[in-house]
């Protein structure tokens, strides 16, 4: 990760104190911005590879720094927010926002989090013909899903969702924009017909599907694959 630039936006001097050593530890290149003004003014003239971002900043709502960002970057931002918030978290993700921590947080799972969403960034500059989650390999030009030497059959909707979700790698996706995208803007609010079909997909792909390890629930507002 040398040279990878990691915008750090946060009112908060103990989150620098804390986050500013553990980036560099982890081979990360940290920037410092206090207020929402300064964030957009350092992806400017600096372009961090990477944004996390706190939501309650002093200048601006953090979901008003997401919009203006992205009106003209796809630099990925990863969302700090309270584990209580989940409306907050639906309106950045849906703003464009890759992802987001639940604070308190460990870096270990935010160094997780910031791997997934560059690898999500680097993959969506060219289209692989073949899309992996964990073991399960998703042949996209044939429409088949093996695990090792095994074809697992999908109906058609479902390898469109399961395609869908290996598209974006770790990246949480809401229901909304799932729906919105695999069955259309007339069915953006079908929670419960995207359920039925995630639990379809994890009978057939989950070693466990009581404990999913390759489509995850984030409560309340969507879901990612696992690593």
């Amino acid at each position: 990760m040398s040279g990878v630039r990691v915008l750090v936006v946060d009112d908060e001097p103990a989150i620098h104190r804390f986050m500013a050593p553990a980036l560099a530890a982890n081979g990360y290149e940290p920037l410092r911005a206090d207020t929402g003004a300064e964030a957009i003014s350092l992806v400017v003239n600096r372009r961090p590879d990477m944004v996390i971002l706190d939501l309650g900043l002093p200048d601006m709502d953090g979901k008003e720094v997401i919009r203006s960002l992205r009106a003209w970057s796809d630099v990925p931002i990863v969302v700090l927010s309270a584990r209580d918030r989940e409306i907050e978290k639906i309106e950045a993700l849906d703003l464009g926002a890759d992802d987001f921590v639940n604070k308190p947080f460990g870096m270990g799972e935010l160094m997780a989090r910031l791997r997934a969403a560059l690898r999500h960034r680097m993959q969506e500059k060219g289209e692989t013909p073949v899309l992996r989650i964990g073991d399960i390999e998703i042949d996209i030009p044939r429409h088949r899903v093996q695990r090792g030497a095994e074809e697992i059959r999908l109906t058609p909707k479902e390898f469109e969702l399961l395609a869908f979700l290996a598209r974006h790698p770790g990246k949480v996706l809401t229901h909304r924009h799932i729906l919105r995208e695999v069955w259309g803007p007339a069915n953006e609010h079908d929670t419960q017909y995207l359920r039925v079909y995630i639990g379809q997909l994890r009978a057939k792909l989950e070693p466990d599907p009581a404990n999913p390890a390759i489509i995850i629930t984030e409560p309340g507002v969507g879901y990612r694959t696992g690593e």
